[in-house]
């Protein structure tokens, strides 16, 4: 047995390519998934040589010319591995940035992890306002991964809402049934310029942002708060518990008007190495997070503090506001308390 040679197992249902070998008892063998099983080489059997392996020559004299047959070869059929106590459904919806040192500018990469011992057929969608688009589908084999996307930072826009729809199964065993999942999940695309958004785990070696899909046979839903509840529990805590920098980015409400300040520096603490593009998507995000907090609160105004500069802050805003928001008023803010630099919206 060479590298190279095509082999089946005798004990089980399966084979493959010989890629290597572990001592002298165990070939490597890669099945169709291109997965390399360890296999016992007395518990594989070579069915096809590769060109460079000699065969044998036989010692007797052919009392005719030899006609060379060709051995009718039956199908490899892939056995999926199993491992012990995996039998219950957990999967991931994962997003590693390709270059964490440079966060806020690298692009990412989006898989969904299969921790379990089934096969999932998938979608991976995405919404703007009621309408979904598909961004993948496919199959994930047991315990693995598979790449759904990459995508820029400009792409973010887009991704607020995702859904992920699932179906569990066995196509090579029996098994128990598992319900189908249908998963919306909000994602908050601000976490994607934090660096410490993104943690080590099992599935990557770089560290990655995960959402957990299912757990434990369970769909994980996400418990959403509103900005009432935030505002609540704000008001209830002690302004020392609070640190400095945090406060200072809260949204302020002087006389029920709500006020944001989209000043970069009042966002983040630190701009090491984000370009001009970057902060403003940033800034939008803000701006639209903030429109959704209140989305539920007829009537309520909000002053985004954009400042004058040179106006590209305060036409992406309006641009904005005349394309997705087109039930809310809004007009320049008081020139009295803001100047030129800051908008009000009124939720309507």
């Amino acid at each position: 047995m060479k590298i190279g040679d095509k082999v089946r197992f005798l004990s089980e249902v399966g084979g493959g390519i010989v890629r290597g070998f572990q001592g002298k008892d165990i070939a490597l063998v890669e099945g169709e998934d291109g997965f390399e099983i360890p296999m016992l080489i007395r518990e594989c059997v070579v069915i096809q040589t590769d060109d460079y392996n000699i065969p044998l020559k036989s010692t007797a004299k052919p009392s005719a010319p030899e006609v060379e047959e060709e051995e009718e070869e039956k199908p490899i059929t892939y056995r999926a591995p199993e491992i012990r106590g995996n039998d219950v459904l957990n999967v991931f919806l994962a997003y590693v940035p390709q270059d964490v040192k440079a966060i806020s500018s690298t692009a990412f990469d989006a898989y969904l992890v299969n921790d379990s011992n089934y096969f999932i057929d998938y979608l991976y969608l995405s919404a703007e306002g009621k309408s979904w688009t598909l961004r993948s589908r496919g199959t994930v084999k047991p315990n693995m991964k598979m790449h759904l996307e990459e995508f820029e930072k400009s792409a973010l826009n887009g991704m607020e809402r995702v859904a992920v729809q699932l179906l569990a199964y066995k196509d090579d065993r029996t098994f128990l049934l598992k319900q189908a999942v249908n998963q919306e999940l909000r994602i908050d695309t601000v976490k994607f310029y934090k660096l410490h958004t993104f943690q080590s785990s099992d599935f990557f070696e770089e560290p990655a942002l995960i959402y957990e899909i299912v757990k434990d046979d369970e769909t994980v839903k996400q418990v959403y708060v509103s900005a009432d509840d935030i505002k609540n529990a704000l008001l209830q805590k002690n302004v020392q518990d609070v640190p400095a920098k945090l406060q200072k980015k809260q949204h302020v409400v002087k006389n029920e008007i709500v006020e944001v300040d989209l000043h970069i520096h009042e966002l983040l603490d630190d701009t090491t190495g984000m370009g001009n593009a970057e902060m403003l998507n940033y800034q939008l995000d803000v701006f639209r997070k903030t429109l959704e907090e209140y989305k539920q609160k007829k009537g309520q105004r909000i002053v985004f503090i954009h400042g004058k500069g040179d106006g590209v802050l305060r036409r992406a805003i309006l641009d904005e506001l005349k394309r997705k928001y087109k039930t809310y008023q809004w007009q320049d803010a008081s020139f009295r308390e803001y100047g030129f630099g800051a908008t009000m919206v009124t939720i309507h």
